[in-house]
């Protein structure tokens, strides 16, 4: 019988249960992770949508996040997304108040996501856009993509990086405007329509 030194990770083996997941749903959501907004802010558009694998099937166990700047273009430098209290370390939500520009949000069991933030400004030489992160089973890396939403068509043909992605694909990278601030963009994974993603090296 030969024995294995578990005193040290590298050593061991992966079980099954080491290689079943990842399970989203546990620990990384929670609540008004998609209330990016401050309430009542003018500036407030929604965003929703399906995140879909190869076969076009939903997926009600994936999870997005969501990065994006205020309307003047800036980078919010501010704590908040998921505070805590020191007391009791239970969660208290966000402020309400401060813009934090990040939110993470899972499916439901459609393989729905929806979230509220701000409309984006542009910064430097792109058209405004919101960066997003796809985690979902199946994927052994998380997948970048960028959400840009439709209204000023010369911004978006003069974009660096919509301009060198092929033109029958840059639609997956546009939402749909579907009027009072709402905007939809599904997420393919995969297959026929799939999205655009981006690798950073």
């Amino acid at each position: 019988m030969t024995k294995i030194d578990t005193s040290r990770p590298e050593s061991v083996l992966p079980t099954p249960s080491h290689t079943v997941g990842p399970f989203y749903g546990y620990a990384l959501p929670f609540p008004g992770g998609g209330d990016i907004a401050p309430i009542g802010h003018p500036d407030t558009i929604a965003l929703l949508g399906y995140v879909h694998d190869g076969e076009g099937s939903p997926l009600p166990d994936a999870l997005v996040e969501l990065w994006g700047p205020d309307p003047d273009g800036n980078l919010p430098a501010v704590d908040g997304s998921i505070r805590r209290d020191p007391a009791t370390g239970g969660h208290l939500g966000r402020s309400g108040v401060e813009f934090t520009g990040w939110g993470r949000v899972q499916t439901d069991a459609n393989g729905h996501w929806y979230a509220r933030t701000l409309r984006p400004g542009a910064r430097g030489h792109s058209a405004p856009y919101i960066s997003m992160c796809v985690f979902a089973r199946g994927l052994l890396t998380h997948l970048f993509t960028r959400i840009y939403l439709p209204g000023d068509e010369a911004a978006l043909a003069a974009d660096p990086l919509l301009s060198r992605i092929d033109e029958d694909r840059r639609g997956t990278l546009i939402a749909a405007a579907e009027g009072n601030g709402t905007y939809r963009f599904d997420i393919r994974l995969q297959g026929e329509g799939e999205t655009v993603f981006l690798e950073f090296q």
